[in-house]
């Protein structure tokens, strides 16, 4: 038997030169790598959805804080404690004196 005789009884070379896996093939790694809904493409938007879903799930957080606080608002004097604290709004004739205080590192 001569070589190439050999190479084609080989079971791998049957199998490979089939024309069904001449044409599967090519199609697979054409619908994984290079298709525009490629295999590569879904895990970056999958990626970015986990990326989003968590941001919303940030701001839900931020928003049922904002609610509370608004809610804690609607009372006069945590609002005007508020605008106080935060904003430095004073009555008239009255002073507000902001104490500072420095905090000492060590240095080792």
């Amino acid at each position: 038997m001569n070589r190439f005789q050999k190479i084609k009884n080989n079971r791998y070379f049957k199998f490979f030169t089939n024309i069904y896996v001449i044409i599967v093939i090519p199609f697979l790694v054409w619908m994984l790598f290079f298709d525009e809904n490629s295999y590569l493409i879904h895990r970056e938007f999958n990626k970015e959805i986990k990326d989003l879903e968590s941001t919303i799930s940030f701001y839900k957080d931020k928003i049922a804080k904002d609610k509370a606080t608004i809610k804690k608002l609607q009372d006069s004097l945590e609002l005007e404690r508020f605008a106080r604290e935060k904003y430095l709004m004073k009555k008239e004739n009255e002073e507000i004196y902001i104490i500072e205080f420095d905090t000492l590192k060590k240095n080792d």
